[in-house]
């Protein structure tokens, strides 16, 4: 769905259906991000048709509202407010980044939950929002470890979009190196929507470092990947991404991955029972065309099932009853089993390195 489009679907917000429960599901649909917005919306969607085939929840069909997460993180609060406000909408969820997360949840201020999908910097703990993503003492600090004591790097130059999620994951990366006898020999931030890292790559070059530490955003990504290996600085260091998926490595092209690695809870080749089973589901529902199975649109999956298994647990779509009974709550997903630990799911989290353009998972951290 275009950003127009779904636009035009907000304008007039559905109309309460009492054997219905809808959810908004918040997705970027533009911008640097919106490369991965086709395959969230199918993950999503596969979701809910296979809560209704098996009866729905709370005794009612799911139905979701798509909001456009790329456009300003001030539009699309106001966007969720209005379907908040209006009664249109039972729960909020979707993969987004951190800086409309930071807009949307206090716009929420707990009237409905939220699942908020994409991992983070961690630390969000307002009432009523639910956290399905990995954070950093699961996912980037592991990694770093990994780096020092497996390819003996400790140097890192930091290369990040200028917001909350780059920023607070680069903090938390220094307190890790400074702990493990690490370095960060340089550190920048460009705005969201950058294509030209020349500037960028010269100080990465004169830096000195082993490897470079990419908090980068979808089409920032592809941009930063493709200059790299077109510098020939992947004959010379690393890098590491911990949110980087199949989009990004197909548009980065093979030419821009060597060296490339990334960390999540979820791959499309992981040789789970899980894991297959969902990706089997999702190209019988969608076909060979589907839009790319990845990480980030599996999360909307989760999204969606989280919120439906805490209701169905506490007999409610209320964000009081949910948060009762939500630590400690365990279920199935494509990622193994997961359980719920203040509201955030713990779950494994594998590394992977780039191999052309796929990811070849090596570990689990």
């Amino acid at each position: 769905m275009s950003p127009a489009a779904a636009a035009q679907r907000l304008a007039v917000p559905p109309a309460r259906d009492p054997d219905v429960l809808t959810m908004a599901l918040v997705v970027p649909l533009q911008g640097p991000a919106g490369i991965f917005g086709p395959s969230c919306e199918s993950c999503a969607l596969l979701a809910m048709e296979e809560i209704n085939a098996a009866g729905g929840v709370l005794g009612r069909e799911l139905r979701l509202v798509p909001v456009d997460g790329g456009a300003s993180p001030e539009r699309v609060a106001v966007d969720v407010d209005a379907l908040v406000g209006a009664g249109a909408v039972d729960a909020v969820t979707g993969w987004h980044i951190s800086a409309v997360r930071e807009s949307v949840a206090p716009a929420i201020a707990g009237r409905v939950p939220y699942a908020y999908t994409a991992l983070y910097e961690g630390g969000e703990h307002r009432p009523g929002v639910f956290l399905t993503g990995e954070t950093p003492d699961l996912q980037l600090g592991p990694a770093l470890d990994w780096f020092a004591d497996s390819a003996g790097v400790r140097r890192w130059t930091i290369v990040g979009d200028d917001y909350v999620w780059p920023r607070r994951s680069a903090r938390t990366a220094r307190e890790y190196l400074r702990r493990m006898g690490g370095t960060v020999c340089d550190e920048m931030y460009v705005p969201l929507g950058t294509t030209d890292f020349s500037g960028v790559l010269r100080r990465v070059e004169a830096s000195g470092c082993d490897a470079v530490l990419m908090l980068l955003i979808g089409d920032d990504a592809v941009a930063f990947n493709r200059s790299f290996g077109e510098a020939g600085l992947d004959r010379e260091m690393l890098r590491f991404s911990s949110l980087i998926d199949e989009n990004v490595l197909l548009a980065s092209g093979a030419d821009g991955t060597r060296g490339l690695m990334t960390s999540a809870g979820y791959f499309e080749d992981l040789a789970t029972a899980s894991g297959l089973d969902f990706a089997a589901s999702y190209f019988r529902r969608f076909g060979a065309d589907a839009p790319v199975l990845n990480s980030l649109g599996e999360s909307c999956y989760e999204g969606v099932r989280m919120l439906t298994e805490l209701m169905r647990r506490a007999g409610s779509a209320e964000v009081r009853p949910m948060t009762s009974v939500a630590e400690g709550l365990a279920y199935e997903t494509p990622r193994g089993t997961v359980e719920v630990r203040d509201r955030h799911l713990r779950q494994q989290v594998f590394l992977a390195a780039a191999d052309g353009l796929v990811w070849d998972v090596i570990q689990q951290l």
